[in-house]
């Protein structure tokens, strides 16, 4: 009778052993699937109770942050620049992942690990410890992302009071900072306002020459006391201005950034419209913003020196069609070399246009932290985080339109001695017609000369620095 009980008690014994490991592993998947599960059935129910409402409370919320952001996506981007929010997910974050790994191993605990046979132990030890470091590393990575993001907003976004449209129209100033040890922002290189739509987000980009001469400023303005007959003296040219106020700051009260509020005098005196916002680019760092995103596709017409202008040239980038990594962007939208500014302006329109319509949102994530460490170390800006929402949406709104520019440059303006009221009255045509109250501008015939990279010359003009829309003439 013994010996043929003895595989009946053997096969009770494996069976248990498998019951207490299937239920080892059900506690695992419970906790996985349900955070609190596990101890609500088995383990301390007042822990497991708190878990499951904590967890669903967070899907209720991400429920209806989805809802809203697929009816609205501004809403999606007023969250992410909010950093009080930020800071309270990156919070989140942390704490989910602690609680979820610590709810991980009490069921590990409660699946009484000591019961089961050594393999099985084993196997438990070993999946408890995949879902463990899985689940809580991932919530880490993410809390990590959110944190980059979030000294991303303080470190870009600046503290300048919310303005409203002008007449319809945000105006930005868009400030190109040339390097330079210490200086970079203090002269700025190139000048440009972005005049965008309120509601449809098409933009008219309005250059201005930094040889610009005998220019208004802003009337009742604090450089237009100072200069009541216009910036007229010698050697006094329009990326001049920034350094005057530099060394007359006391004029400015407690400005942070006395050139830049002069250059926008300026920039309000020339061109009659009202400025909202600035952004300073240090064009140094612009090459690590086109590294960060894997390049740049531009229309490439001629060889472009590398260096030159008293260094020497130390290569080209080559004609044709092609993604440009960010030391050879740089040089397409800064090489004078064989030029002049006027064709290098109509160059930086074209980098200009072409970043706006190829920094894609799925570009973005997927380069999120190298976009984010490279725009902060070249970037700056008084637009308020509150703002950015507002202008992400305008500017994906843009990506599908075309962008018109004009520029304050020969042979239409002399820059010497400018025709302010004429300047004036081209800016107002030019954002017209990309309003449709114009007839659009004569289309230049194809074909025609190429200048130090620009389609057109000094003489005709170029193409891309007067046009309905820039894509073509680049």
């Amino acid at each position: 009778m013994a010996l043929s009980g003895q595989p009946h008690q053997t096969s009770v014994a494996e069976r248990a052993a498998r019951v207490r490991f299937r239920r080892a592993l059900a506690l695992m998947a419970m906790t996985l699937v349900v955070p609190g599960s596990a101890q609500l059935v088995a383990g301390n129910r007042k822990i497991g109770r708190v878990a499951i409402r904590i967890w669903l409370g967070t899907l209720l919320v991400g429920t209806v942050l989805l809802v809203a952001v697929v009816l609205d996506r501004k809403i999606a981007f007023r969250l992410g620049t909010d950093a009080n929010l930020l800071l309270v997910l990156w919070l989140a974050l942390i704490g989910g992942a602690l609680g979820w790994a610590g709810l991980f191993i009490d069921a590990w605990r409660i699946g009484n690990p000591l019961s089961l046979r050594i393999q099985h132990r084993r196997a438990v030890v070993g999946l408890n410890g995949i879902l463990c470091f899985g689940v809580a590393g991932t919530l880490l990575f993410g809390a990590h992302l959110v944190n980059i993001h979030r000294d991303w907003v303080i470190a870009v976004f600046g503290d300048g009071e919310v303005t409203g449209a002008h007449h319809g129209r945000y105006n930005v100033l868009l400030l190109g900072g040339d390097s330079g040890a210490g200086r970079w922002g203090l002269r700025p290189d190139s000048m440009t306002v972005a005049s965008i739509d309120a509601k449809t987000g098409k933009t008219v980009l309005i250059g201005l020459p930094r040889n610009l001469a005998k220019f208004p400023f802003a009337e009742g303005s604090v450089m237009d006391k100072q200069f009541p007959r216009g910036f007229d003296c010698d050697g006094c040219y329009l990326n001049g201005v920034s350094t005057w106020a530099g060394d007359h700051t006391d004029l400015f009260g407690d400005s942070d950034n006395p050139g830049v509020d002069a250059t926008i005098m300026a920039i309000e005196g020339i061109t009659d419209l009202t400025i909202n916002y600035w952004a300073m680019v240090n064009l140094a760092g612009f090459k690590q913003l086109v590294d960060a995103v894997g390049g740049v596709t531009l229309n490439v017409r001629q060889p472009i020196p590398i260096g030159g202008l008293g260094d020497d040239v130390t290569g080209y980038v080559q004609p044709g069609k092609q993604k440009l990594n960010g030391f050879e962007a740089l040089w397409f939208a800064r090489a004078r070399e064989g030029s002049d500014d006027y064709s290098r302006m109509a160059r930086q329109k074209c980098v200009l246009n072409a970043m706006l319509h190829q920094l894609s949102p799925e570009t973005v994530l997927t380069h999120f932290s190298d976009l984010a460490k490279a725009s902060s170390d070249m970037f700056s800006t008084n637009m308020p985080a509150s703002e950015a929402s507002r202008f992400i949406d305008l500017a994906l709104k843009a990506r599908d339109q075309k962008v018109a520019t004009l520029s304050l440059v020969p042979p239409m303006i002399n820059t010497g001695d400018p025709d302010i009221g004429l300047v004036q009255e081209k800016v107002q045509l030019a954002i017209d017609r990309s309003e449709g109250d114009a007839p659009p501008a004569k289309k230049r015939k194809k074909g025609g000369s190429v200048t130090g990279g620009s389609l057109g010359s000094l003489n005709d003009g170029y193409a891309a620095n007067e046009s309905d829309d820039l894509s073509a003439a680049c």
